[in-house]
């Protein structure tokens, strides 16, 4: 079954697979993770606000984006915004986006909303008693949070956390549609140049079966070292 394949094709080209394409994937996974965490934080803490008109803002934003396609997100974003900034500012002609920056903030607002139930749900881990004890010593909300429940909320969703890095890291190849250069995007491309799209289809899938596995595997160690004994 294998005697006709071309395994070559990799050999000659892994430099731009993975210097360029897997680089440029981990990159996007990187940004949209930090950017996610931080927004995905504000949120969650916006929805457990007891100002009710700013959690059922962030309640409604984030059931939004959780129950769209990101493909049909990462579309909207990189076709339609360009038009609704010239509206926004008055321009008579489409506001340049790059089609990097575009996915960059998809990926950012899109996976947001899982970080921020990731975050809510480690809030609400943390006992109520210390809360009341912060506020006894006199903190205020923002410090109570900042020093009392966001690192212990931190330290007890980071395997979570981290187990939705792995499927951003995943969801960063949609990008292909857009025709930015990840690791599949390239892949296709040399794929198509050569005519050897089993052999190079059958490399990356096999890339990322072993790049998530590992992952995973951190992961389920990780989660054994940072549990806080109660």
């Amino acid at each position: 079954m294998f005697e006709s394949f071309d395994f070559d094709v990799i050999s000659r080209s892994w430099e731009a697979l993975i210097f360029k394409g897997l680089a440029f994937t981990f990159q996007v996974t990187l940004l949209a993770m930090v950017g996610g965490v931080v927004l995905g934080t504000l949120l969650a803490m916006m929805r457990l606000s007891s100002i009710k008109p700013l959690a059922w803002l962030a309640a409604g934003y984030v059931n939004l984006l959780r129950s769209i396609p990101l493909v049909l997100v990462i579309f909207w974003f990189f076709f339609l915004v360009p038009y609704i900034g010239a509206w926004v500012i008055g321009s008579p002609t489409p506001i340049k986006v790059g089609a990097f920056t575009s996915a960059l903030t998809t990926f950012i607002l899109f996976e947001a909303c899982y970080y921020c139930e990731i975050m809510r749900a480690g809030i609400q881990s943390i006992p109520r008693g210390q809360v009341s004890a912060g506020y006894a010593l006199g903190l205020n909300y923002w410090q109570m949070m900042g020093n009392i429940v966001l690192p212990q909320a931190f330290r007890n969703m980071i395997p979570v956390l981290l187990t939705q890095t792995i499927v951003l890291f995943q969801d960063v190849s949609l990008v292909y549609i857009i025709a930015l250069p990840d690791f599949v995007t390239i892949a296709s491309k040399i794929a198509q140049r050569d005519g050897r799209l089993i052999e190079m289809y059958l490399f990356v899938a096999l890339v990322y079966f072993v790049i998530c596995l590992l992952l995973s595997r951190l992961v389920k160690r990780l989660q054994s070292r940072v549990a806080i004994v109660r």
